[in-house]
């Protein structure tokens, strides 16, 4: 009997994967993520409850100090370099399927499970990572980093459901988190405000908000609080807006914007970093492919550049913000990703 170790948030997709898995015939082992001071005890509880009514082994696992080191302290040292980081996209990977799938194997399970909305295709001895079915739920975006030779050891449950399925399942089996709300805000501090959040690192500092021709606007109390796009709590009483952020100058601590219909809020190529390719024969084959540089945005045709890490949009592209994801797909097939570096003029 195949071992497998399910990752239990609390929440209601995570509890449906364990028990699709637990009547499929698995042996399964339940987990949760503790990451103090940032997770909801009610979650953790949920979690157990859960565990119990499958009546499988569950267990907490303290991973605070891996979290503040890997993930905390990339988020925050990527906004004061002036990014706007993808802090869940880096959990998957560094953690989740990072340390935490090492650790499973070392314990001898099989396999890691979770509850994300994606697929995993076999085909020919080779694994594919592909979309949810559900598209309103598909979160292959965050999943991007996953290297190719550890999807063999993934599986993902609930790939060809839907949400609304899914909590069906889960209320006729009577779990009590079958109504629970699916978490929100930052991946590991829930609907804590950013700014609340950022200022236990990064103290307030007072700079200019300018217009693209170098008019001042008004003023703001840090860069790091701002993301390419935002057009919410900039402040500015001048009139005649509403005005987007278009860029930061960490150095000179300085926002500028643009009102709607500004060239500076378009986009049509992009540098990029970090990049993980999962299907290099179909991105070899396919001159275009599909991108998503936004979770739930439409996807949008563009070309890409291995060589010099640049991808062009066919159709330049409103409020790209560096440091975000950048994921590529053909049909189905999450083909790979990067984080975006640079706007290229």
């Amino acid at each position: 009997m195949t071992k497998i170790a399910v990752l239990m948030s609390g929440g209601v997709d995570s509890s449906v994967a364990a028990l699709l898995l637990k009547n499929s015939g698995y042996d399964l082992t339940g987990f949760y993520l503790n990451y103090t001071p940032y997770c909801n005890p009610k979650d953790q509880e949920d979690a157990r409850r859960v565990a119990e009514i499958l009546n499988i082994p569950f267990y907490s696992l303290d991973i605070t100090e891996e979290f503040e080191e890997k993930i905390i302290n990339y988020f925050v040292e990527s906004y004061e370099k002036g990014f706007t980081p993808n802090p869940d996209v880096f959990c998957n990977d560094l953690i989740k399927f990072g340390i935490i799938l090492e650790k499973a194997l070392n314990l001898g399970f099989e396999k890691i499970a979770t509850g994300h909305y994606s697929r995993i295709l076999k085909e020919n001895q080779d694994y594919h990572l592909l979309k949810g079915k559900d598209e309103k739920k598909d979160q292959s975006y965050f999943l991007w980093t996953i290297k190719k030779f550890k999807l063999e050891r993934i599986i993902f449950p609930l790939g060809e459901l839907t949400k609304e399925y899914v909590r069906k399942i889960a209320k006729e089996n009577n779990f009590p988190n079958a109504d629970k709300k699916g978490s929100s805000g930052i991946c590991f501090v829930g609907p804590v405000k950013l700014r609340e959040f950022l200022k236990n690192y990064l103290q307030p500092k007072r700079g200019l908000i300018i217009d693209t021709k170098g008019n001042i606007l008004g003023h703001h109390q840090g860069y790091f609080y701002f993301t390419e796009g935002q057009r919410h709590g900039l402040n500015i009483k001048t009139g005649g807006g509403p005005y987007y952020v278009v860029k930061k100058i960490p150095e000179e601590n300085v926002i500028v914007v643009a009102k709607e219909g500004d060239p500076a809020l378009y986009t049509k190529k992009i540098e990029i970093t970090e990049i993980n390719i999962l299907e290099e024969n179909i991105l070899k084959k396919e001159e275009i492919i599909e991108a998503r540089f936004r979770y739930r945005q439409p996807l949008v045709k563009a070309k890409i550049d291995l060589e010099k890490n640049r991808v062009e949009f066919l159709e330049p592209q409103k409020m790209i913000a560096p440091g975000q994801s950048i994921v590529f797909y053909f049909k189905d097939y999450l083909l790979g990703g990067g984080v975006i570096l640079k706007k290229i003029e």
